[in-house]
């Protein structure tokens, strides 16, 4: 998770005096009061000149136009039953706003939900923000939903809710939690929209459910959209989702990147919060640009054979007063006790993932993104937050679970049936879990026991990874197995390598501050660093500007420093970087057993004194086996000797210290001959010349 802790604006969150404050150690529960038995209402649905016809429970017949209409709806009695039991994963098509047609007259649906209100109108530019002109009626099931139909909004009017609770005499106005746009910060209406967009990205989309389950290379260039490039010209903002469009999809193909990932694309009210505080699950950030348009962004980056992958925040929201935060009086979306509903390490609210409504809610909204954006994979943002009930709390702020343990069992079960749910619905859809702790079996399945990820970031890796190669190289050889301590646990879960947006955040620096020594050594670290980390067991994860040698730490209100490619330094980075991902594409060994053991083999860990490592890719076929050979100290090796699996003439493939990535150019021959001298256990070796701080590959010549 990379939110930082920053208040929210006073212009955008101002809560209501009866609002639980962080302080209070108490909070009030208040439970949904369960009206009389439903009345039932059967719901249909006809196509009819490019808009839906919503029929009632008796025959529609030409009426007098009213304000609002309430003998409409989109629920059937087995959507109700679906959502009361937390089973509903498609409630974006039955909340919000809809544009539709009713009794003859086009206008827009809308549904929420407030069991504990006395009284629900929209309200917005349409009425002038009358909050007593166009009032919803509840449902009559106990279902807390309450609907209407408004002609004459056929799309792109504001509105919010007007909510007067049943309690404290709270009254609200509430952006609509299911709205597929907001106004553009700082204003925080909901804006009436539909997603009507014409998707080009088909063989993208065939070719991921014929390759799904196949060991594919996963290279993914994570992206924060505000700060990728802007247009300094223009006061220095963000590009819009349509120039990133033109740009981004042509320059991550070019990189040879498999994947982009998008930080929060979900509307928030707060830049700074880099979208990790979300206040419109299901609405595009609007500073950007339409929903149209970043479906736009994801069809062109599919066109150019690139997968998507979102930031998924299930693990809290802001307390913003239009969001849905305190939303009917009560606590609603969050749960009622502050030890279980309030985050302390952001300074937000958390999920009642007990709270079957809920529950819905939150499937919904997953699969609402790889059903109407084409998503091809969903990374669920700090999962270890969700897992324990402890989780940054000190002794007594914290409730145990009915075992009398620290584990979330409400987010457990959440966490299992989201996955099974994508996974039923999209099973050619990947799901990545930032999860930093030791708990078991997070990529396994969840009929086995699991929580059902495809892949689980190595966080581990990650820390000790940093932590060695920021180490002046004398120091090293005392830390060997930090660097070799990875592949103890590489193959207990799908891992993916990520060097994320949050190491180069909150006073860390760049990456290219944390290496050591002068310019040249630092350069040569970074390069040494990308290339252990292509040759690891595992797919990969950069944050954008990585691949330039970024030497500032990484600020959300400026661009990239796309200055730096005119130096030699930078600009090989850049295309050493290019040169990996191709070369990761191109290798079997690379990737067809990331997750399984047989894919690595020790050539030797041991050599702590020359701070050197060595060992074997492997693929299916033998003859695809590259031996990566790593010194992490500036002094170059003649006549090293390593045991190779096999005799004949042993190529070099890849030299992160070749001169046209700014190294020093210490070269191996084209070919080396594998001699019968026993060496590391095997029966041949080769002899070698080791270049400083630099990471060679080899592959035995077919």
């Amino acid at each position: 998770m990379g939110a930082p802790v920053t208040p929210v604006p006073v212009a955008e969150a101002a809560p209501a005096t009866e609002k639980p404050k962080r302080a209070r150690t108490k909070a009030v529960a208040v439970e949904t009061t369960e009206p009389k038995p439903a009345r039932k209402v059967r719901a249909t649905k006809k196509a009819a000149a490019g808009t839906e016809t919503i029929a009632a429970s008796q025959t529609i017949v030409p009426q007098e136009k009213r304000a609002v209409y309430h003998d409409v709806s989109r629920f059937s009695e087995f959507d109700i039953y679906l959502f009361k039991e937390g089973r509903h994963f498609t409630l974006y098509e039955k909340m919000g706003a809809h544009c539709t047609e009713h009794a003859g007259q086009k206008g827009t649906y809308f549904a929420v939900w407030a069991p504990n209100a006395e009284l629900v109108t929209v309200i917005g530019d349409f009425n002038h923000w009358n909050r007593e002109s166009h009032s919803l009626k509840v449902r009559e099931d106990g279902s807390g939903i309450w609907e209407g139909f408004i002609p004459d909004l056929t799309g792109g009017e504001l509105y919010k809710y007007h909510i007067k609770s049943n309690y404290h005499l709270y009254h609200v106005e509430k952006s609509d939690p299911f709205a597929f746009a907001r106004e553009k910060p700082p204003q925080t209406a909901s804006r009436i929209c539909d997603l009507k967009y014409e998707w080009q990205d088909h063989e993208w989309l065939e070719r991921r459910k014929t390759i799904a389950g196949q060991a594919q290379p996963m290279s993914v260039y994570e992206v924060h959209l505000g700060s990728w490039r802007r247009r300094p010209e223009d006061n220095n903002r963000p590009l819009t989702y349509h120039e990133l469009a033109e740009e981004l999809p042509a320059y991550v193909k070019e990189m040879g990147f498999t994947h982009v990932e998008f930080m929060p694309v979900m509307h928030h009210p707060f830049m700074g919060s880099w979208g990790y505080q979300i206040t419109g699950y299901f609405a595009a950030a609007s500073v950007y640009g339409s929903p149209q348009e970043l479906m736009h962004l994801i069809d062109v980056l599919h066109q150019h054979g690139i997968g998507v992958i979102l930031d998924w925040v299930p693990s809290h929201f802001p307390s913003d007063e239009h969001g849905l935060a305190y939303f009917d009086g009560t606590h609603l979306y969050e749960h009622a006790d502050p030890r279980k509903g309030y985050h302390p390490d952001w300074n937000s609210y958390i999920f009642n993932y007990g709270r079957n409504e809920v529950r819905s809610f939150l499937i919904s909204n997953a699969l609402f993104w790889l059903d109407k954006y084409h998503v091809d994979g969903l990374r669920v943002d700090a999962v270890a937050s969700m897992l324990y009930l402890d989780y940054s709390r000190k002794e007594g702020e914290w409730i145990p679970n009915e075992n009398g343990g620290r584990e979330n069992l409400e987010a457990i079960s959440l966490i299992k049936d989201f996955n099974q749910a994508v996974h039923e619905k999209y099973p050619d859809v990947q799901t990545i879990a930032e999860e930093s702790t030791a708990w078991p079996a997070v990529t396994g399945k969840v009929n086995d026991g699991g929580l059902g990820f495809n892949m689980k970031w190595m966080m581990g890796w990650m820390h000790d990874t940093l932590d060695y190669f920021s180490k002046d190289p004398i120091y090293r050889k005392h830390h060997q197995g930090e660097i070799t301590f990875s592949i103890i646990y590489a193959f207990s879960e799908r891992f993916m390598l990520p060097l994320s947006h949050d190491e180069v955040v909150h006073g860390k620096g760049s990456l290219i501050r944390k290496m050591p020594g002068d310019e040249w050594q630092q350069f040569a670290n970074l390069r040494a660093l990308y290339s252990y980390m292509y040759a690891h067991p595992g797919t990969k994860l950069l944050f954008m500007g990585g691949e330039l040698a970024q030497s500032t730490e990484w600020n959300h209100d400026s661009s990239l420093d796309w200055h730096l490619l005119q130096y030699k330094y930078h600009s090989g980075m850049q295309h050493m970087l290019q040169q990996l991902n191709k070369l990761y594409q191109q290798e079997p060994a690379l990737y067809e057993l990331s997750f399984d053991s047989n894919g690595f083999e020790w050539i030797d860990f041991q050599d702590a004194h020359n701070s050197v490592i060595s060992f074997l890719r492997k693929g299916n076929d033998p003859k695809d086996d590259i031996l990566v050979v790593c010194n992490f100290t500036p002094i170059v090796h003649q006549h090293y000797r390593l045991g190779v699996p096999a005799g004949g003439e042993w190529v070099q493939l890849f030299n992160s210290d070749d001169e046209q990535y700014g190294g020093s150019n210490v070269q191996n021959q084209e070919s080396l001959q594998a001699t019968e001298e026993p060496s590391h256990g095997r029966s041949y070796s080769l002899t070698l010349q080791l270049p400083p701080l630099a990471v060679v590959y080899f592959k035995l010549k077919s």
